[in-house]
């Protein structure tokens, strides 16, 4: 979103064009913002995240199959039918994100940490997300230069990896209490029960020792 206008240009669009289509995506941003406010109690984290994944990664790949058929041909313009169609993906793919991992990446740290370390959990989250946005701004032009339409491969791995991580890691929060949160999510999860105490077993452990 930084650099649509730059991106849109680097892609053969002319200037006002650029510009137009970097409005269309940030309209298409708050809209689909919005969306995610009225969905995500109604139909959970996990599958607007698992889905956004899946529309992410498509759209990304065919974008870049797109772009390197551009670059086979040796053209330096996309065709007005194909530049269109570029336009549409790269809504696709903000839309997926403003819907899910944009919002959803700071309501999920916000609920599944315990009272008692939220404070400390949210700001770790907070700064490793403002410092990877800020290594990302930094680098993305350096990274486009090089990797061509390759950079569209390189962020759908990345979204591939996101995708799997939900799948398998991240629990569903949806009308689940805080104060409930470890009850019915962390000690039922597959792989994270293992990693959280018992508190009636650590009462119990304490009152045999004292005895």
């Amino acid at each position: 979103m930084f650099y649509a206008p730059v991106l849109f240009n680097t892609l053969g669009f002319k200037n006002d064009a650029s510009l137009y289509s970097a409005v269309i995506t940030g309209a298409v941003n708050v809209l689909s913002t919005i969306v995610s406010i009225y969905s995500v109690d109604k139909v959970g984290r996990r599958v607007l995240l698992l889905e956004a994944g899946v529309q992410m990664f498509l759209s990304q790949v065919v974008i870049a199959i797109i772009l390197g058929f551009k670059v086979a041909d040796h053209s330096d313009n996309l065709s007005k039918g194909y530049a269109i169609f570029v336009v549409i993906l790269v809504c696709t793919f903000v839309s997926a994100f403003a819907w899910s991992i944009g919002p959803l990446g700071w309501l999920i740290s916000s609920e599944i940490f315990p009272l008692e370390t939220r404070s400390a959990g949210q700001s770790v989250t907070v700064c490793v997300n403002l410092l990877f946005t800020f290594v990302i701004a930094q680098a993305f032009l350096s990274m486009l230069c090089h990797f061509k339409f390759g950079i569209f491969l390189f962020f759908s791995g990345w979204v591939f990896i996101m995708s799997i991580f939900v799948f398998f890691l991240v629990p569903e929060t949806k009308n689940i209490p805080i104060e409930e949160m470890i009850e019915r999510v962390w000690k039922q999860h597959w792989f994270w029960r293992r990693f959280v105490e018992d508190e009636y077993d650590n009462e119990k452990v304490n009152a045999d020792y004292q005895l």
